[in-house]
C-alpha cells in the first residue's frame, strides 16, 4: 500500500470519528426536550381519558339506575298483571253464573206474560174509533155475539178489558190498531178461537173482515214468525194448519 493511500483512509477515519462525536452531542441536547414533550402528551391524554371516563361512568351510573327501575317496575306490573288476571277469571265466573240466572229469569218473565195473556185475544179488521171510548167492554161484547151468532154465544161474553193496542193512532188512511179483548172467563176466549180458526176468512162486522189471533207476547210471536212461510203454503194448499204453544 502506498503512502498516499495510507493518509487518505487515516483522514477518513478522523473524519467519521468527528461526526459521530457530533451526533451524540445533539442527541444528549435533544433527549430531554423530547422527554418532557413526551410526557406532556403523556399527562394530556391521561387527563382526557380520565374525564371522559368519569363521563362514561357517569352515564353508566344512570343507566344501571334506570334499569334497576324499570326491573322493579316490571315487577309491580307483573304482579299486577297476575292479580287482574285472577280478578277476570272471578269477573268471567260471576258473568256466567248471571248470565245462566238472567236467561232463566227471561224464561220465567216470558212465562208470566205468557200466562197473563191467556185470557186475552187480538182482534185485527176493526176501523179506527168504531167502539165508545168508555163503555168499550160492553160494545165489544155484543160485537163478539153479532159476530160469532147467538147460536155459538147465546149470552154477551162477560169482558174484564178492551182496548186499542198501545202505538200512535194511525192517520185517515192508515191500517186501523189491533184490538185487545180480556175476558172474564178462559173457556169462552177458548171457544171463540176455535170458531174464529174453523171460520177463518169469513167473520165480518159491518163490511169489515176480521181476524182473530192469540194475543203473545214478543218472544213467542218471534218463534211462531219462523213458521210463517210454511203456513202459509199449507193455507195455500187448502190444509188448516195450527201450532202448537209456544211454537210446535
Amino acid at each position: 500500500m502506498s503512502k498516499g493511500r495510507r493518509q487518505t483512509e487515516k483522514n477518513l477515519t478522523a473524519e467519521s470519528c468527528a461526526n459521530a462525536g457530533a451526533a451524540e452531542d445533539a442527541s444528549a441536547a435533544l433527549n430531554p426536550a423530547l422527554v418532557a414533550l413526551l410526557e406532556q402528551h403523556r399527562t394530556a391524554i391521561a387527563a382526557d381519558f380520565k374525564a371522559t371516563s368519569d363521563v362514561i361512568n357517569g352515564k353508566l351510573d344512570k343507566i344501571q339506575a334506570e334499569v334497576a327501575n324499570q326491573q322493579l317496575r316490571i315487577g309491580e306490573l307483573e304482579t299486577n298483571s297476575a292479580d287482574v288476571v285472577r280478578r277476570l277469571a272471578a269477573l268471567k265466573a260471576k258473568y256466567d253464573s248471571l248470565q245462566e240466572e238472567t236467561k232463566l229469569f227471561k224464561t220465567k218473565l216470558s212465562d208470566l206474560e205468557s200466562r197473563s195473556r191467556r185470557q186475552n185475544i187480538c182482534l185485527v179488521g176493526l176501523p179506527e174509533s168504531v167502539e165508545p171510548g168508555p163503555r168499550a167492554t160492553e160494545f165489544f161484547s155484543r160485537l163478539l155475539v153479532e159476530v160469532f151468532s147467538a147460536q155459538t154465544l147465546p149470552f154477551p161474553p162477560e169482558l174484564d178489558r178492551a182496548h186499542r193496542s198501545l202505538m200512535p193512532k194511525p192517520g185517515p188512511d192508515g191500517r186501523p190498531r189491533s184490538i185487545i179483548i180480556r175476558f172474564h172467563r178462559f173457556q169462552i176466549k177458548e171457544l171463540l178461537m176455535r170458531e174464529a180458526r174453523r171460520r177463518r176468512g169469513t167473520l165480518e162486522y159491518c163490511g169489515h173482515k176480521l181476524q182473530f189471533y192469540e194475543d203473545y207476547n214478543i218472544d213467542v210471536q218471534k218463534q211462531r214468525a219462523q213458521y210463517k212461510d210454511v203456513m202459509a203454503e199449507l193455507y195455500r194448499r187448502g190444509l188448516r194448519p195450527s201450532l202448537l204453544f209456544p211454537a210446535r
